[in-house]
């Protein structure tokens, strides 16, 4: 899927949702870009002025936030996150 968005998924080391939010995607066949914030503060920062929100993890595909791991699976459950993997939403 050349034309596919980018994943991005920030996180931190002992999120369980984080993981949990990977382990989904991976299900998927989706890779992604992971950014930690717990080891650099400057990426905490543009995460927070990115999504609005302190808690991880927090899921872009490309420029659009789906939210952290709750929104992802019910955006999915909703039927929208196939067409924005796509790139077609």
């Amino acid at each position: 899927m050349p034309d596919a968005p980018t994943i991005t998924v920030y996180s931190t080391a002992v999120c369980p949702y984080c993981v949990a939010a990977k382990n989904f995607l991976k299900a998927r066949g989706r890779g992604w870009v992971e950014v930690r914030v717990d080891t650099d503060p400057e990426q905490r920062r543009a995460m927070i002025e990115r999504s609005g929100r302190t808690s991880v993890p927090q899921i872009f595909v490309g420029d659009v936030h789906v939210g952290g791991y709750d929104d992802l699976v019910a955006l999915d459950r909703a039927g929208g996150l196939e067409a924005l993997l796509a790139g077609s939403a």
